[in-house]
């Protein structure tokens, strides 16, 4: 899916794909399909071998079977595009790097729909490195004027403006960040994307991933019950009973439909922090239920952006999805992770961003402006909570929020007087 013909659009990721190649012999890019995986291999190699094509393909798979080591002579970096169709060039790149000791000398990507079974892991040889579709800012779409780095440095935001519409939110929602639809001019076009991705993970994709013949429809209604649920805590027991009304899949093979799709990197959830400030009895540890793209659940619910004109509930929900998995690329660029806490109390923070020095952010995702007051209201009481616990726990306080944000679709951002800043995700950049 990935469009070599377009100039490259500079990726979150690309730093970190260099710290890896100084770091590491070998890179294997992973992620969905159609997130752009070929096309950054491609901008950072200085020679490559491409097993899909068909021209040199019986070439390729022949020298790869009998002798890998020769498809190992070129220029470096050196990717391997659909390598696991030669399932041989990892152990050939492996004992490579052993034998050498060199760093950044091979990348490897492919499609996320086959597993395949290596003799040896390539563990401290080949590193891994997460791919998702497109952010907002890295599509253009949102100016970048704030920073979530220099947020937590302290950079004051006095007032900024988004230039992103609802209808400009809706639409980026249904359209997804798949890189092939991202500067489409024909809106129709760019919508028919995640769809035809949708389509091809259930009749296709879930079926070469586990190399068993899975039922197409039995994947469409998972997943569209799970698009239902879509970031809530909903039980896996809940998505079942949905799903096993209108089917008759057992529950085992429920769960190997889920797993295909998490290898597949469709299904990515978001994992909860639990901190000591309420007893742990009353704290969710449940994952919360996310996509890879928020388009990918608009796809099996079978909506379109005029749907949206009358149920701005089920946009909310979507809407956090967009924010999540453009949260979670900006995270990616400055070494944090994200979670959500939510207690039974119904104290909740939609997501918190810890970066790896210890410095932490908790986060609201609200649509619109009438519901800012109650996201902010949220933060503090957690920030409250946090502070009375320190007075109890002196020998281990934990510690203070260094950031509340409340992300919106709205139009300004600015800083409250709780020291809560409000941000529109059209601002947003890492």
């Amino acid at each position: 899916m990935d469009d070599e013909k377009r100039p490259y659009r500079n990726r979150i990721t690309d730093s970190a794909l260099r710290l890896k190649l100084e770091a590491f012999g070998a890179t294997l890019i992973v992620g969905p399909k159609g997130c752009g995986k070929t096309t950054t291999g491609k901008h950072f190699a200085k020679s490559f071998i491409e097993f899909q094509d068909e021209d040199k393909r019986a070439g390729y798979l022949s020298v790869a079977e009998n002798m890998p080591s020769k498809l190992l002579i070129g220029e470096k970096p050196r990717l391997f595009d659909e390598w696991q169709d030669a399932p041989k060039m990892w152990g050939a790149i492996r004992k490579d790097v052993d034998d050498t000791g060199l760093k950044g000398q091979y990348i490897l990507t492919g499609s996320s729909s086959q597993r395949v079974e290596t003799p040896h892991t390539g563990t401290l040889r080949i590193s891994t490195l997460r791919m998702f579709p497109m952010s907002l800012y890295e599509s253009g779409e949102s100016l970048g004027t704030v920073s979530l780095m220099d947020l937590f440095n302290g950079k004051p935001v006095e007032w900024e403006k988004s230039p992103l519409s609802i209808d400009d939110v809706i639409y980026a929602i249904c359209r997804g960040g798949w890189p092939q639809s991202i500067g489409v001019e024909n809106r129709e076009a760019a919508l028919s994307i995640a769809p035809d991705l949708f389509y091809q993970t259930c009749h296709i994709d879930i079926s070469n991933i586990s190399k068993v013949k899975r039922n197409p429809l039995w994947a469409e209604r998972l997943l569209r019950s799970y698009s239902r649920n879509i970031c809530t805590l909903a039980e896996t027991g809940t998505i079942y009973s949905d799903v096993s009304s209108t089917t008759e899949m057992s529950k085992p093979t429920f769960y190997e439909y889920f797993h295909d799709l998490e290898d597949l990197y469709i299904i990515d959830e978001l994992p909860a922090w639990s901190p000591a400030v309420r007893s742990r009895d009353a704290i969710r540890t449940g994952n919360k239920r996310n996509l890879a793209d928020p388009s990918i659940a608009v796809a099996a619910l079978g909506l379109n952006p005029a749907y949206f004109n009358t149920d701005f509930k089920t946009l909310g929900f979507l809407f956090e999805s967009l924010c999540i998995r453009d949260l979670k690329i900006y995270s990616s660029g400055i070494n944090g992770e994200l979670s959500y806490y939510h207690d039974r109390y119904g104290l909740e923070a939609d997501a918190v961003l810890h970066l790896k020095d210890g410095r932490y952010a908790l986060i609201e995702f609200k649509l619109g402006s009438k519901d800012i007051d109650n996201g902010a209201k949220h933060l503090c009481e957690i920030e409250r909570l946090i502070s009375e616990y320190n007075k109890k726990e002196k020998q281990v306080p934990l510690r203070l929020p260094d950031l509340k944000l409340v992300i919106t679709a709205t139009e300004y951002g600015y800083r409250r007087d709780d020291g809560v800043y409000v941000i529109p995700i059209g601002c947003l950049k890492d």
